[in-house]
């Protein structure tokens, strides 16, 4: 007479397995998804379209990654190769340095304050995950650099041209690139960046992209404060080629490639380094850290110490991003 309660049991058991599986694989689903939307690889490891399977509820979920290029001759040469064709581009803004950052502190362009970290950061003005990272850390930068906190490493890319359909990437890179040489106030180049990756402005990657025109970037550089004379010269194309040598090389560096995730070995945008290293935002995400919580741990400041001069981080100009998970610097 037990008997059909047992035959209940043990199907409510193997219900409660499937179940119990079913909640796993969306959880690991819903991970893989929110990696994607912070970071668009790059890694020109990646030639061909990387095809991730995710099984839920028995679906099976293709998701496509973007590869940096699908040129197999840039991506055959070697660092050091890559490194020599940037170097021998004829046109390159002279305030970039030889790997293609535009340093920027509070004493203005190319002027490094000496005990404060280095903030690098690597972006395409049409990744998403880029404008996330900048509407959550950008104004909080911009404090730290006024203050002498830190100074700032800009790094513009371009490599995702192909996901719009009239070179928005190229467009809006080289716009910055004629600010940064045109007009010697930083704040109208920072302000410019702030401008594109609004939310209102910001256009979708892919078959979402509404074409956006020069006049359109143009009213952001003004909005910026850059003069019409600068804007109406910034679409000539005049660093196209120096950004297509920094597409091909950045990839190519092994200190900006990934150390964790779903992308590790490979350099996605937005990728953000910390006195030369790598930063890992994944650990952000497991320790359920905001953006700009994480980034002050990093650095060693407190958050009522952002933009107080004098308070200065505690890892100072050579040290190592302290990790959120450990609480000493990363290895």
């Amino acid at each position: 007479m037990a008997q059909p309660n047992a035959n209940k049991s043990n199907h409510k058991s193997r219900a409660e397995r499937r179940e119990a599986e079913r909640l796993a694989q969306q959880a690991r689903f819903e991970q893989a998804a929110k990696e994607r939307k912070q970071q668009t690889i790059i890694g020109v490891i990646v030639i061909a379209v990387v095809v991730v399977l995710l099984v839920i509820a028995g679906v099976a979920v293709w998701r496509n990654l973007h590869p940096a290029s699908s040129n197999n001759a840039a991506s055959d040469e070697t660092a050091d190769q890559a490194y020599s064709a940037l170097q021998a581009v004829e046109t390159k803004p002279s305030k970039a340095d030889d790997k293609g950052g535009i340093l920027i502190s509070k004493d203005g362009y190319g002027k490094k304050v000496a005990d404060a970290p280095t903030v690098g950061i690597y972006m395409d003005f049409l990744c998403p995950g880029c404008g996330n990272l900048n509407r959550n850390l950008d104004a909080d930068l911009i404090k730290m650099m006024n203050a002498g906190q830190i100074n700032i490493d800009l790094h513009f890319m371009s490599f995702m041209d192909r996901y719009s359909t009239d070179e928005y990437s190229s467009r809006a890179a080289n716009a910055a690139l004629y600010i940064a040489e045109h007009d010697d106030n930083p704040d109208h180049l920072l302000e410019y960046v702030t401008n594109l990756y609004k939310k209102d402005f910001q256009p979708e990657e892919g078959p979402d992209y509404q074409s956006v025109s020069n006049d359109q970037l143009k009213a952001q550089m003004k909005k910026a404060g850059v003069s019409d004379d600068v804007a109406d010269k910034a679409f000539d194309g005049t660093y196209k080629d120096w950004l297509d040598a920094i597409n091909t090389y950045t990839p190519k560096r092994e200190e900006l490639w990934n150390t964790s995730g779903s992308l590790k070995g490979s350099m996605s945008t937005p990728t953000v380094t910390i006195n030369g290293y790598f930063w890992d935002m994944n650990q952000l995400t497991l320790a359920d850290v905001s953006i700009p919580d994480g980034f002050l741990e990093s650095i060693g400041l407190k958050k009522a110490d952002v933009g107080v001069a004098g308070d200065m981080p505690s890892i100072g100009a050579k040290g190592k991003p302290i990790s959120v998970a450990t609480g000493s610097e990363e290895k």
